[in-house]
């Protein structure tokens, strides 16, 4: 496979893989294995408990991670991440782009085959990309006016109005996904998302259980890219026969359920048990950092449009005790947006408004903007530990502050439906997934539900996704950063650590931002 270009610069972002809602598998005996279609031995049932289900499986309606983590088995795309973070073709056979930057040429593989039988064709391709360019922030952020048109023999084009080094990144984004589905599926979608869930992956739907599971069976005629697997690109197999997304909202019945053999595999443990699972012969422990714990304000309406208000909170938090309290001692606390692992982009600019703890500067801030005792509703989900637990300690600090404060705490599709609705709450608190580029941040994107982005913020983002060189997109995502800890779209507190049970007989388990469970086998 080639992509080729004398102006294209590929930008390698080295980043930590991270997982938020993890993967799990089966605790039962495996099953006589049995051969597959390509020869590959398979067999037995997966099972994964993970915190919360899904609002929806399809990709391009929402970032929510567990969507993320459970659809990315069921669809595909033209480009992936492999574990460097280079995009590189999986359902695109090569790519070429032209000397000015502005037109992609996707060759796209032949034979690939839909989980109904149909085999993938360009108009499939070009309906779910155009889909999809609609749908996506990242994509609004760097390539917005863009649009696949169909080429010859099996090609599809995408123009671009503005040359930029980041648009494969944002093709193989793994959030807000680029899902490649049959056209008639497409076009057959409410505005709510397609009702079947149909793609090319190792893995296809099967039924989905509400509040109990989702379940995924092997897809026979799976066509697998004949290279090395890495990341989320290259070879991938379906080596059982069913995989069970189980939806385990309490984490001591997940903890239960990997030590008793009613799971595989476990996401989300509490890092109070993480001594208890890590002496237990048959599991073994993943961790990773997964992303960051945060504070987003809302700016669509109220107290929070004020950037006053939103300064006096910056300065108020103990951001130390909030994620000490919140997450124990699996946490790093830094400033960044981007992940230090993520070498490239990395950044300290504005540091010195983190972690403040100045109640002076902030009961100032708050004469200044006005506050007369307003209630203020801090909105999060129950099904992650770290989010309540940090919401309610922030509750605390901000009382004796003197603000007035209201703690609403849902499950997670709950939460969801009530952050997309400004006069429902003013604070929320959750995590956010590292990303590759500082394009993909969500809570830069015009469709973030924290509210309006700032003039300065979207210029200076303009810059870095359509500069020439990554030198030039660097110093300006230094003073992106900088001015973002002033305005304050979000509160950054802490890097998160992800803490995954896995039963030791599960063979070939990774996580790339999220759980990968093709390869992955049960061993007796």
């Amino acid at each position: 496979m080639k992509i080729k270009n004398r102006f294209f610069m590929f930008v390698t972002i080295l980043v930590l893989g991270a997982v938020l809602f993890g993967c799990s598998d089966k605790t039962s005996e495996t099953p006589k294995g049995k051969s597959g279609e390509n020869g590959v031995v398979s067999g037995g049932e997966l099972k994964v408990a993970i915190p919360t289900q899904p609002p929806t499986l399809d990709a391009h309606m929402t970032t929510a991670l567990v969507t993320r983590d459970v659809s990315r088995h069921i669809f595909e795309t033209l480009v992936a991440f492999n574990e460097n973070f280079e995009p590189v073709p999986m359902l695109a056979e090569s790519i070429d782009v032209s000397d000015d930057g502005k037109t992609y040429t996707f060759h796209l593989r032949k034979g690939v085959k839909f989980h109904n039988g149909k085999e993938m064709t360009a108009e499939d391709v070009l309906v779910s990309m155009n889909r999809w360019l609609e749908k996506s922030g990242s994509a609004q952020a760097v390539i917005k006016g863009a649009k696949f048109e169909a080429g010859d023999d099996g090609t599809v084009l995408l123009k671009v109005e503005q040359a930029s080094s980041l648009i494969l990144n944002v093709l193989a984004s793994t959030s807000q996904f680029a899902a490649i589905m049959p056209k008639e599926v497409i076009e057959a979608a409410p505005e709510t998302g397609v009702e079947e869930y149909i793609g090319t992956g190792p893995f296809k739907f099967v039924e989905w259980k509400h509040d109990q599971n989702i379940h995924l069976a092997k897809f026979d005629g799976y066509q697998p890219v004949d290279l090395p697997a890495s990341g989320l690109a290259g070879k991938k197999e379906a080596l059982v026969d069913d995989l069970y997304f189980e939806f385990v909202s309490d984490s001591s019945t997940r903890l239960a359920g990997i030590q008793t053999g009613q799971y595989n595999i476990t996401d989300d443990m509490s890092r109070d048990d993480y001594q208890q699972m890590n002496s237990n012969p048959n599991l073994k422990m993943v961790t990773s950092f997964s992303g960051y714990l945060s504070l987003t304000f809302n700016k669509n309406q109220g107290l929070f449009t004020d950037i006053k208000m939103r300064q006096a909170v910056n300065a108020a938090l103990d951001v130390d005790s909030i994620l000490k309290g919140a997450l124990i001692d699996a946490y790093r606390a830094d400033s960044s947006y981007m992940l230090k692992e993520n070498v490239l982009w990395f950044s300290e600019a504005g540091k010195e408004q983190y972690n403040q703890h100045d109640t002076k500067k902030a009961k100032q801030l708050l004469e200044e903007a006005g506050y007369n005792g307003e209630e203020i509703t801090i909105l999060t989900t129950k099904d992650s530990l770290a989010a309540k637990n940090a919401t309610i300690i922030a509750k605390e600090q901000l009382e004796k502050l003197g603000m007035k404060i209201k703690l609403e705490i849902y499950d997670w599709p709950t939460t969801v439906a009530q952050r997309e609705q400004p006069d429902k709450w003013q604070l929320f608190i959750s995590g956010f997934p590292p990303v590759p580029t500082p394009a993909e941040l969500l809570f830069f994107g015009e469709k973030f539900y924290g509210g309006p982005v700032d003039e300065k913020i979207a210029e200076k983002l303009h810059a870095i996704n359509t500069a020439t060189s990554i030198e030039e997109a660097k110093k300006t995502w230094d003073e992106l950063q900088e001015y973002s800890w002033e305005y304050l779209p979000i509160i950054k507190f802490g890097d998160i650590t992800q803490v995954l049970a896995v039963e030791k007989k599960i063979d070939g388990f990774k996580f790339f931002n999220g759980p990968v469970l093709w390869n992955t086998k049960i061993t007796k």
